[in-house]
């Protein structure tokens, strides 16, 4: 795995901020992240057709206490699609992997909507344990659906009785 080191150019034009991010090659995608503050590591995921500047006024607030990791996903700000699909689980594979390259053992994780999905696949596939390479301390996600059956839509928005 190699990085290239690039200036962080917006994904709706200009640039983000002054910070330098890079890009880390893994599984077959050049995938943009950016390094913010110290501390713990906080992985931050942003929601769909959005990029790390989704997160705006709230990234500098939580790079005081955290090393924060913006990452654009797949098809998303400075990371380009692949010829593969876009999926949650390719996305978490994708995280994980830049964790490894990154040289961290274990992080927080922090996604919104499509972010939140790729959280939760982070978590699932990649969990604590002591011969992870990566693992998740705290997970945190906003806004997104989880289904937690297989039953039909008219069965599942029948109101529950109690």
């Amino acid at each position: 795995m190699t990085s290239t080191t690039k200036e962080a150019a917006g994904p709706w034009g200009g640039k983000t901020s002054k910070t330098v991010g890079d890009y880390a090659e893994v599984n077959g995608i050049k995938l943009y992240y950016e390094i913010h503050g110290k501390g713990k590591p906080l992985v931050l995921l942003h929601g769909g057709l959005g990029a790390i500047e989704m997160f705006g006024p709230a990234l500098p607030v939580l790079s005081d206490h955290h090393q924060v990791i913006g990452v654009d996903l797949q098809g998303h700000g400075r990371t380009a699609d692949i010829d593969r699909p876009l999926s949650l689980q390719f996305m978490a594979d994708d995280v994980a992997a830049l964790i490894k390259h990154i040289g961290l053992s274990s992080v927080d994780v922090m996604g919104y909507s499509l972010g939140a999905g790729v959280a939760v696949q982070l978590a699932a596939r990649h969990p604590c344990s002591s011969e992870s390479s990566s693992s998740c301390r705290r997970l945190l996600v906003a806004t997104h659906s989880i289904r937690t059956s297989s039953r039909s839509k008219a069965t599942s928005t029948r109101p529950r009785r109690r």
